[in-house]
């Protein structure tokens, strides 16, 4: 996702195994938290150009073929940090909140050609990266959240089939935060 050119030929070999391209699902996400004096150059640059670039690449190697079908469906993971950051985020932060952003901007852009663009901002959830946070944090983050527990995959999933399915076909440029209510 980091690189144009193979975002675009990943793209290309998709529309030649299935025939079309319909939706997009930009998903792909790293974090690098530490606070800003201990941010080396590189922990940014990483984490703004698979959470940020990543989308702008992906995105460009579709919307050409959703402009001249006329339709299109596009959902970009973002954050509720790119909302409500954390400090010791701000490469994570200012990628997520880059991707709420682009998604509004392009939604604008593209919905006269019959093309949707929404985000995604989940909170805390089960996942690889939030198990690495030792018991003291986990507990922290839980007693944050008015549900009191962290979402799981499978709600994210629904919340993005949810925007693709033709039930929100009058949905665009919205970015629904599935944080179990931390951002309130």
């Amino acid at each position: 996702m980091r690189d144009f050119d193979g975002a675009k030929t990943l793209i290309e070999e998709i529309k030649k195994e299935f025939g079309r391209l319909d939706i997009l699902v930009n998903n792909a996400g790293i974090t690098k938290d530490k606070s800003l004096m201990m941010m080396n150059k590189e922990d940014w640059s990483d984490v703004i150009d698979t959470n940020l670039t990543g989308v702008f690449n992906t995105t460009r190697a579709c919307i050409i073929t959703f402009l001249k079908q006329k339709n299109g469906n596009i959902v970009n993971m973002s954050s509720v940090s790119g909302i409500h950051p954390l400090p010791g985020q701000v490469n994570y932060a200012a990628a997520k909140a880059g991707v709420i952003g682009f998604t509004k901007s392009l939604a604008k852009e593209v919905a006269p050609y019959n093309i949707r663009v929404n985000a995604v901002a989940p909170g805390f959830i089960e996942t690889e990266m939030t198990a690495e946070l030792g018991d003291k944090s986990w507990k922290k983050f839980v007693n944050m959240i008015p549900l009191h527990r962290f979402g799981t995959s499978d709600e994210v999933a629904k919340a993005v089939l949810f925007l693709l399915s033709d039930e929100s076909q009058y949905i665009t440029g919205q970015v629904l935060q599935l944080d179990g209510g931390l951002g309130i």
